[in-house]
């Protein structure tokens, strides 16, 4: 029986085909989307702040 301490031998959990078809499908997303960069990430949070002001503004006038 293994413990916190000694959790025994480690299974085989690698799957090259499934890495493989990970890679390929991160690399699709990279050349349709791009990389996610500041702007974007800026925008987002731009977006969730505006939300956020609307329900509290809301909640003050209701």
């Amino acid at each position: 029986m293994s413990d916190f301490f000694d959790p025994g031998p480690n299974p085989n959990v690698t799957d090259p085909g499934g890495h493989k078809a990970n890679h390929d499908v991160n690399a699709q997303k990279y050349h349709t989307q791009g990389v996610p960069g500041f702007w974007s990430e800026v925008i987002n949070l731009f977006i969730v702040v505006a939300i956020i002001a609307v329900i509290f503004l809301l909640v003050w006038i209701f």
